[in-house]
């Protein structure tokens, strides 16, 4: 029997009307009651953002860090207990800019993780700033004479570093998006999904509009696990930009290299004290 979408409650938000936060929300609960994960079965981890405020409206575990510290966060969740799906809720400049290091970490030990990228090439929190994904010559308060640097194309560094699932999907599309949400939540290993999104007050240029005239779904006959065909679906960007499953491998995930794990969590496991007295003495 699917959960009813009202366990993961109704909350009044701080978003301005019309911004692609109330879609993605709305997708994500979807998503939750179709893999039949009860609130108390996720953990989400996030930043600092709008999209960071996400889980805030959301009945489930939560843990709410620095800007651009949520990945560290989810590691060490994950190991402390493989056995509950963790999922961080971010933005393009919490992850691509501050949290960029811990993208790359992530990336290469293919912790098993969904990482959920609201990108709306902008800093919606901090009063419109230029993001690492905002495109070359984007003009705002902060960048009056646009941007000088190339944006940041996340979907191909992932690819290239041969990430286990990356994705791209758009908040317009929510049924796409749900579908998108649920496989990534299913991989076994690290899943990014970056998600598209018109920010209404200080993005006017990448609007609804804009996205949905540009977006368009990749066809069945694509093979997300070839690689080079997915280097260039990653580097297509501006007047056609592919949405679905981008690459996928099978690569094993960071946890399945430590024996200690086993099949239950580090959080449940006895400690051996005579063990763990003569380890602290050892090393004393």
């Amino acid at each position: 029997m699917m959960l009813p979408e009202s366990i993961y409650g109704n909350y009044e938000t701080a978003w301005c009307p019309g911004c692609g936060n109330f879609r993605i929300l709305a997708a994500l609960k979807k998503a939750l009651v179709e893999s039949n994960l009860a609130p108390h079965e996720v953990i989400f981890v996030s930043g600092i953002g709008q999209a960071a405020k996400t889980p805030h409206y959301l009945n489930a575990n939560l843990f709410n860090g620095l800007h651009g510290r949520s990945l560290p966060v989810a590691t060490g969740c994950r190991l402390a207990n493989h056995q509950m799906p963790v999922i961080v809720e971010t933005g393009d400049g919490c992850t691509y800019g501050e949290g960029g290091n811990h993208f790359l970490a992530a990336i290469r030990r293919n912790i098993n993780i969904t990482l959920l990228v609201h990108n709306n090439q902008v800093y919606g929190l901090t009063k419109g700033q230029a993001s690492p994904t905002s495109d070359e010559g984007f003009i705002t308060k902060a960048q009056p004479h646009g941007v000088y640097a190339a944006a940041f194309n996340p979907i191909a560094v992932a690819v290239a570093l041969h990430a286990g699932f990356v994705a791209r999907s758009f908040a317009g599309f929510e049924d796409h998006l749900t579908e998108i949400i649920k496989q990534a939540i299913s991989h076994p290993g690290f899943a990014l999904v970056d998600i598209l999104q018109p920010c209404v007050s200080f993005n006017k240029v990448n609007t609804f509009a804009w996205y949905k005239n540009r977006c368009y779904r990749l066809p069945e006959t694509y093979d997300p696990t070839d690689w080079s065909a997915a280097i260039l679906k990653a580097n297509e960007w501006g007047d056609q930009i592919p949405l679905g499953v981008i690459s996928k491998n099978s690569r094993p995930p960071f946890e399945a290299h430590f024996d200690c794990l086993g099949h239950t969590p580090l959080a449940r496991q006895q400690v051996d004290k005579a063990k763990l007295k003569a380890f602290i003495t050892h090393y004393r």
